[in-house]
């Protein structure tokens, strides 16, 4: 019987399938450690280091152990390139007949339904969307998954899209005409009789929240569930297990009776000016909170005049809206779903404004023209654990970036993975060799309000000595949007600035383009991958941590407080650590790239909690001296 070892040796299997294998001591410690975890049926964390190879390392054993797999990426990039690249190398490696799916959530495929009803306002659409709606119905025609990333010219934030995609809401189910060829139902099936499925964390996360339900169950019972990327499963968890009313769900709910009303109920005089009302109060309540984009507790503004009048106001037409519907629902099953969408979302509306939970955390946050209002456990862990042991199966937490200096108590905690095995690999990359760490003196604390000027001061000549070649992170958008001011009238390199385009045309970009500078803020930080000289400088404007004011974090601080925990040395902190090696990763990802990392941020050397951070980071050659990080990059 083939182990993993066998695959990973000299000479063996992979070796003999990939021109550029390097056979690599801790990708074997993983793997192995992963076979050994999976046969004795137990859970484990295991960090990682850049450049491990964890991927294929948990493929090969997995693969090996002929158990029904479920393996959960970050992202729905992550998940395409598991599936699409690395799983066929792996598969072709081990010669093994098992059958794969790839599932990802019903927002991601075509409803064919929701298009034939979008193509009734076709004429009122604009030149480009008509367009797009032609491009989906010829492509319609001859997919077989009815994925919409294989639309490639499909924009992520295209109204289109969110137009011919369902929803857990406006899903008719078994009444929708077109249920025997629906695409979230076959790609279902097909994850139910898959040996080894792919899957991403929100995903994964509504399927066991919906297991609270006992019914509407996605995934199949695994017996081995592996986590990529399971530094970000805490805050998953805590937003799938509460309870969130945005406004886009409302707007849904008024463009979807409409649509319904319009074709079903055309006869019934005023109720189009009912929806027009409750248009107008839905734009009232984001306005009554806030004209600027924030996070902050319910309770800091629930007596607010503006608040109570604008929430009473969407209540009463709500209210007014389902009794209109509750007559009406017997005409169609359009009107039936927007009857019952309706009530459910009042029932939410009621409950969050009339009560106040000890162990959930009311708090609102303002995007743009829009606004969500949440309900968050203040601990996850107990529910994690009770809907995850329902699988009964050995689970598997990989990152490269859990620990703290070796100590995993911090993410352990956080999920209750009390007495579960942890390991952490280092990275097989020499950061002596290939990196330096530089801590520019002489910047001011960052709570002052000429910090983020003395950032892109510090910054320049690092990335004149660098020719470009950087990402600049912040940890807010308002930073990032002065320093794209600052740095356009003091650099002759190409500069690309997130939100000027979507993210991965931006790295694209970022990759072909000769000495660009890329600034970005929190996805920049993790999940891109360039290697070679495109990216040589890494620039941190701050250490990331959390506002001391967001709510959730206040919340659980309290709590802390209250129970003995120092919330900041063993909260705040560790979870800045992870964040800050997330950005850092960014820099080196072969052993043939090299690189200097920037940290802006005087406090790392300057706060007692300095010296933890650089003790949890590679181990790399640290400076002040903007010469030696000039001679580093002539050297290279």
């Amino acid at each position: 019987m083939l182990t993993a070892a066998d695959i990973f040796r000299k000479g063996g299997p992979l070796e003999r399938v990939l021109a550029d294998y390097t056979e690599r001591t801790e990708q074997l410690i993983f793997a192995t450690c992963i076979e050994e975890a999976i046969e004795n049926n137990e859970s484990l964390i295991c960090e990682a280091g850049t450049g491990t190879g964890k991927t294929y390392a948990y493929l090969v054993p997995a693969i090996l152990s002929n158990r029904k797999i479920i393996i959960s990426t970050g992202t729905r990039n992550l998940q395409d390139q598991l599936f699409q690249k690395d799983l066929p190398v792996i598969l072709n490696t081990l010669k093994v007949p098992i059958s794969t799916a790839l599932l990802k959530g019903r927002n991601n495929y075509l409803c064919r339904q929701r298009l034939l009803e979008y193509e009734k306002v076709f004429q009122e659409m604009s030149p480009e969307n008509r367009s797009i709606v032609y491009r989906v119905k010829e492509w319609s025609s001859g997919t077989s998954t009815g994925d919409i990333s294989e639309l490639l010219d499909l924009p992520e934030n295209s109204p289109v899209r969110q137009a011919i995609t369902s929803t857990t809401d406006n899903c008719l189910g078994q009444d929708c005409e077109f249920y025997n060829d629906c695409f979230v139902l076959k790609a279902r099936r097909k994850a139910q009789d898959a040996t080894l499925l792919v899957v991403n964390h929100y995903l994964l996360m509504a399927d066991l929240t919906l297991k609270e339900t006992g019914f509407g169950e996605i995934l199949p019972k695994a017996e081995v569930i592996i986590f990529d990327e399971a530094h970000q499963l805490p805050e998953l968890a805590a937003t799938f297990f509460g309870v969130t009313l945005s406004s886009r769900q409302l707007n849904e709910l008024v463009n979807d009776c409409r649509a319904a009303i319009s074709s079903d109920a055309s006869d019934i005089k005023g109720a189009m000016d009912l929806l027009e009302a409750l248009h107008r109060d839905i734009q009232h309540l984001r306005l009554s909170l806030g004209k600027e984009d924030s996070r902050r507790s319910w309770a800091d503004i629930s007596a607010n005049k503006k608040v109570l009048s604008a929430t009473t106001c969407l209540i009463n037409t709500l209210s007014d809206i389902e009794n209109l519907l509750a007559d009406l629902s017997m005409r169609s099953k359009s009107l039936e779903n927007c009857w019952q969408r309706t009530t459910s979302l009042l029932e939410l509306l009621n409950d969050y404004s009339e009560r106040e939970r000890d162990d959930q955390i009311q708090w609102f946050e303002t995007r743009g023209n829009g606004f969500m209002l949440h309900q968050t456990p203040l601990d996850i862990s107990g529910i994690f654990q009770e809907r995850i042991n329902q699988h009964e199966c050995a689970c598997i937490y990989t990152s490269a970036t859990l620990a703290v200096k070796d100590d995993f108590s911090h993410f352990s905690t956080q999920l209750g993975l009390t007495g579960c095995k942890a390991i952490a690999l280092l990275s097989p990359f020499d950061y002596e060799k290939q990196a330096m760490l530089y801590l520019p003196t002489g910047l001011p604390e960052p709570g002052q309000p000429d910090y983020t000027v003395a950032v892109v001061q510090a910054a320049l000549p690092v990335l004149r000595a660098s020719q470009g070649h950087a990402f600049v992170l912040f940890t807010s958008h308002r930073a990032l949007a002065l320093a794209a001011e600052l740095l356009r009238e003091k650099i002759e390199y190409p500069l690309l600035v997130q939100g000027e385009a979507p993210r991965t045309e931006l790295l694209d970009r970022f990759r072909v383009t000769q000495n660009a500078v890329l600034l970005g803020t929190g996805s920049f930080w993790e999940g891109v991958d360039v290697k070679g000289e495109s990216l040589s400088s890494v620039i941190i404007d701050k250490l990331p941590f959390m506002p001391p004011d967001d709510p959730v974090f206040r919340a659980r601080a309290e709590k802390m407080q209250a129970t003995g925990i120092n919330p900041f040395l063993d909260y705040q902190l560790p979870q800045a650590i992870i964040n800050l090696k997330q950005g850092i990763g960014r820099l080196i990802r072969d052993i043939n790239d090299y690189g200097v990392l920037t940290i802006c941020d005087p406090r790392i050397r300057t706060k007692s909690y300095g010296k933890r951070i650089l003790q949890s980071l590679p181990a790399m050659k640290i400076t002040d001296d903007l010469a030696l990080v000039e001679k580093f990059y002539l050297e290279h």
